[in-house]
């Protein structure tokens, strides 16, 4: 199913992954679903392995594989069944890591790549706020220009590894009267005087990774922990950050819901009820079957996106199309699957309220399904115009 996109030494590098995580990380599950957070050993863990750094040069510690290495590591991830888990180690990856190589200067990339590609630094990414969820261009945290560096001050809330992170990479305006135009990052360290973590925010589901609100209290920030050029933030976020953040929420969608029809469909088969296993009613095989045809529609968008990202052309449209019906799809996956497993859906001592749980963000997260269904609509619409432009002139 998956020969297409994927090599051989992707399928090896698969079986590496899985069992590394089915052995080290799968038993800790449950610690960290109820600490509320991936405890730094398991960031250390995966970082001995190279798993943090999967597509970054092995001049800056990384394992130099290509996107598709990176997708099998999401997949895999995600394939064990917690949300929360992929969530945090991701996060540190592929939204707040990348955006270091591929922007950073040397001094930045040696100062704070190889720290976070082995794990001994934990990163986030900061940029939602209250009043400025998928619309970035309506941030109100800003970084005031003064000598030597920029002097921050604002707030951001839903920070994935918020209240144990070393780093944050930052949103912030530079230019407030010039709108999206007026957007940079900057590298702030969490140990700097006007940093401050709020609450820590009680989640549904993700319930493993740890959520919290961040304070910039005047922080002073160096101008060499700018980020790339100034005022060209929105840019690194929403021209490549975000396509590659929504490939890897419909790939996180699509492995969760793979499990879930799984664990369902085993169960199916072991459960009886009437003197007949649950397989034997049609109206569950049908089930099953309408489970695997929305999966299967959802992995054949999502390893579009995937493939264009890859090769770089431009996948926005398709990681939106991937993006809004992965999420969709897994809430609808995971509602079934839980429905199938009956009463025992429902209680904490099985996985499936965890998979239900964690679902629900994949519609919400890295962008909501209804502005995915904006920007492809976008989309249709001007193509629309050129067709019609093409009648109207012959």
């Amino acid at each position: 199913m998956r020969s297409w996109l994927f090599q051989e030494e992707h399928d090896l590098f698969r079986r590496t992954v899985r069992h590394f995580l089915e052995q080290e990380i799968a038993p800790a599950i449950d610690l960290c679903e109820t600490r509320g957070s991936v405890p730094r050993e398991i960031f250390r863990k995966v970082g001995q392995q190279g798993y943090l750094g999967i597509p970054f040069p092995e001049s800056v510690g990384g394992l130099g594989g290509d996107i598709l290495s990176q997708a099998v590591w999401i997949e895999e991830l995600c394939r064990l069944g917690s949300g929360g888990i992929a969530a945090a180690l991701t996060a540190q990856t592929v939204i707040a890591l990348t955006p270091i190589w591929r922007w950073g200067s040397e001094m930045q990339k040696q100062q704070y790549l190889n720290p976070g590609i082995r794990g001994d630094k934990i990163f986030a990414l900061a940029v939602t706020e209250p009043d400025a969820g998928s619309d970035v261009a309506a941030i109100r945290t800003t970084a005031y220009k003064k000598p030597g560096g920029y002097l921050l001050k604002g707030s951001k809330l839903f920070i994935t590894n918020g209240t144990q992170a070393d780093v944050v990479v930052v949103a912030a305006k530079t230019s407030p009267d010039k709108g999206r135009k007026g957007i940079s990052l900057f590298l702030v360290d969490s140990r700097w005087a006007g940093f401050r973590v709020g609450r820590r925010l009680e989640k549904l589901g993700w319930r493993a990774s740890d959520t919290a609100e961040l304070f910039f209290d005047g922080i002073m920030i160096p101008q060499d922990h700018l980020l790339g050029e100034c005022n060209r933030g929105f840019y690194y976020l929403i021209d490549e950050g975000f396509v590659y953040e929504r490939i890897a929420m419909a790939l996180s969608a699509v492995s969760l819901a793979e499990r879930a029809l799984s664990d369902a469909s085993r169960y199916a088969q072991e459960r009886e009820q009437f003197g007949r296993h649950l397989a034997e009613f049609q109206v569950i095989r049908h089930k099953l079957v309408d489970m695997a045809l929305d999966l299967v529609k959802a992995r054949r968008l999502t390893y579009r996106a995937l493939y264009l990202f890859a090769k770089d052309d431009d996948a926005k449209i398709a990681a939106a199309m991937a993006k809004a019906y992965a999420g969709e799809m897994a809430r609808r996956v995971t509602d079934d699957a839980l429905q199938i497993f009956g009463g025992n859906g429902y209680m904490m001592d099985y996985p499936l309220q965890r998979y239900w749980r964690d679902a629900r963000i994949l519609s919400i997260g890295g962008g909501a399904t209804e502005v995915m269904y904006d920007i492809v609509a976008k989309s249709v619409l001007q193509e629309g115009r050129k067709t019609d432009g093409g009648r109207d002139g012959s």
